[in-house]
């Protein structure tokens, strides 16, 4: 019984460490189409530019985006302000022309200035009738009292137009602080500038005003005082002074 178990046992272990001869075996043609031969050496290639393709779409699809975000942004940053303030600024300035338009006497004009200035401010004339002298005296007073007239008027345009600016002034804020792009916030700022530009515009026009009052007083002031030298030289002037007469009181000796 040994014996044979011993021989049993070889013979197992032969089979064991003996190589395995591959027998071919002949199949038909459906089952060799039907075998799949796996080459991982292949399957991680494959696997690998898959991998890399993949890649570049996305990088193709954030591109894209990265695009459709900056016309986008291009967009808006040349969208137009849906707001103009111009009108309304012109429309201010208009007011404030029309107000230095309306001066009285002498105008804002440089002829009409020179020619005032040459017939009633300066020198008086000493063959001027008392009528004439009296008469240049009242017009002169005239110029003076328009002047200032104007001045209050143009000041009281521009007090009005304050109430306005203050209004174009909070929606131009607004509006640039809610700008959705730069050419928005570039008009809105602009605006401002022409409702400071209208601003100034009304501040040179009462400085021009204030200054047309003052110089027609201090014009007055200058040419009364030469009339009153005149007169008195005139008054004391042998032969053309003051000459007595006959006066009459209540009417003595008409009865």
């Amino acid at each position: 019984m040994k014996s044979r178990q011993s021989r049993a046992r070889r013979f197992a272990a032969a089979l064991m460490v003996a190589p395995v001869v591959a027998v071919p075996m002949i199949l038909p043609q459906p089952a060799l189409a039907a075998w799949i031969v796996y080459d991982p050496s292949n399957y991680a290639q494959n696997l690998l530019t898959a991998a890399r393709t993949l890649e570049q779409i996305n990088n193709q699809i954030t591109s894209l985006q990265n695009e459709a975000q900056m016309l986008i942004n291009q967009a808006r940053n040349l969208a137009g302000l849906p707001y103009s303030s111009l009108q309304q600024l012109q429309q201010n300035v208009e007011r404030t022309k029309q107000l230095l338009g309306q001066a009285q006497n002498i105008a804002f004009n440089v002829g009409q200035i020179d020619q005032a200035f040459q017939t009633k401010y300066g020198n008086v004339s000493l063959s001027a009738t008392e009528a004439q002298l009296v008469a240049d005296a009242r017009s002169r007073w005239q110029n003076t009292v328009g002047g200032l007239q104007d001045a209050m008027r143009v000041q009281a345009g521009a007090v009005g137009n304050i109430e306005t600016n203050r209004a174009e002034m909070v929606e131009l804020v607004g509006r640039s602080q809610g700008a959705t792009g730069a050419l928005q916030a570039t008009q809105a700022g602009n605006q401002l500038l022409a409702l400071q530009s209208q601003q100034l515009s009304d501040l040179i026009a009462l400085m021009a005003a204030n200054g047309r009052a003052e110089a027609l007083t201090e014009a007055e002031r200058a040419t009364a005082a030469e009339q009153g030298r005149v007169q008195r030289q005139r008054f004391l002037t042998p032969g053309t002074g003051y000459q007595p007469g006959n006066a009459r009181m209540f009417n003595i000796g008409n009865n």
